[in-house]
């Protein structure tokens, strides 16, 4: 039997959810590409859904522009380091870790799954699920807000721009009719939107979770029809169950480097806890329903494996986020708070040593009486 060493305290073992969450709308996109790979829309079907998928697209982004407060977004500019840090993490430095990854090509990804991979990259931050784990973990509610509406808001002009720059001709690069596509299907709904949001808004806000339904039905559909798109192609006998693991590794690594890099580098420039919270949560992670549409428009035909990545991505950024919040939120109170512990040493340190030395200067003269002392006698010895 080992002893146990005095004084050492026991590491509190890391602890996974009883319930690791398996998001059900991940299923449902599953369940979706399963019907797309038996139940392909071909011929006169293929065309209406086509039409169905590019309005579903409109009306997303149209949602999107309705729901969004942009003076809450505003209102958080006092935040602006916090936010200038999850957009350098969300479009500068995930795109620069996507395009190092293009040494992994072909011997690790093939082209097609690192086209989709980069443009995971490019993708905006999600907002729900960054606020819901900011809050899980005791951090900065609000400031995670205000993050999430700025990446939404500016990825929808920086993602198309970015993937037609440096995904080339696999996202149809920088013509004048893919730029068109862009602000028809895209940009133009989503400014009318914000331009509808005082008459409109209040009215959206009350149906929420009828909207919500909207929302998820209408990706559904993109990704029905992306997929059905490949199908017809034949293109989805270039991936393999070997290629998909790589394509999980690879996409493990990626997070696990944002992950690290959103919570250390945020403490390195000054951040408290809960504002490295947020970070964290806000920097790290992709919007599915975000990227879904606007693959749908960026690759055409090809859409549905450039989604793939980002399908995978969801899914392991939910699990791997949800620990980490279930962990935050087990640390002690404030563990960011430096005063405390300097109140406690400033005047303690100092007076535990001056005490004594005091007290040995008063007794240090005593010796030489004591040295006096024997030599009385010796005049009277004689």
């Amino acid at each position: 039997m080992t002893p146990r060493t005095p004084g050492r305290t026991a590491r509190r073992p890391l602890r996974l959810p009883s319930r690791l969450p398996v998001d059900g709308y991940v299923l449902a996109l599953l369940g979706t590409v399963a019907l797309a790979a038996l139940l392909p829309a071909s011929g006169a079907a293929a065309t209406v859904t086509e039409g169905a998928s590019t309005g579903a697209v409109a009306l997303l982004f149209f949602l999107y522009g309705a729901r969004l407060s942009t003076r809450e977004a505003l209102d958080g500019l006092r935040h602006w380091r916090l936010h200038l840090t999850v957009l350098g993490a969300t479009f500068l430095l995930f795109p620069l870790l996507g395009l190092a990854a293009r040494g992994l090509v072909p011997g690790v990804l093939t082209p097609q799954l690192y086209s989709g991979f980069l443009f995971l990259c490019l993708v905006p931050s999600t907002i729900q699920s960054s606020i819901a784990f900011t809050s899980i973990a005791r951090g900065n509610v609000p400031a995670a807000i205000c993050a999430g509406s700025f990446s939404s808001l500016a990825g929808i002009v920086l993602t198309p721009l970015l993937a037609a720059l440096l995904l080339g001709n696999s996202a149809g690069g920088l013509s004048a009719d893919a730029l068109l596509k862009i602000v028809l299907q895209l940009l133009v709904p989503f400014l009318a939107g914000q331009f509808l949001r005082r008459w409109v808004g209040g009215f959206l806000l009350r149906r929420k979770k009828v909207l919500g339904y909207v929302d998820r039905g209408s990706i559904l559909l993109v990704v029905y029809t992306a997929f059905s798109q490949g199908m017809v192609a034949g293109i989805w006998h270039l991936v393999t169950p070997a290629r998909l693991g790589l394509l999980l590794a690879v996409e493990a690594v990626l997070l696990a480097v944002m992950l690290a890099v959103t919570w250390y580098g945020a403490g390195r420039l000054g951040f408290g806890r809960a504002d490295r919270i947020a970070i964290q949560f806000a920097g790290s992670k992709k919007s599915l329903a975000a990227g879904l549409p606007m693959a749908s428009v960026l690759f055409g035909p090809q859409a549905s494996l450039a989604v793939l990545p980002l399908m995978l991505f969801h899914q392991m950024q939910l699990m791997v986020c949800a620990v980490i919040a279930k962990r935050r939120a087990a640390d002690p109170e404030p563990t960011d708070a430096p005063a405390a512990p300097e109140a406690v040493r400033t005047p303690a340190a100092p007076e535990a040593v001056r005490t004594p030395a005091a007290s040995e200067a008063v007794r240090t003269p005593a010796p030489p009486e004591a040295v006096r002392a024997p030599e009385a006698p010796t005049p009277g010895g004689p």
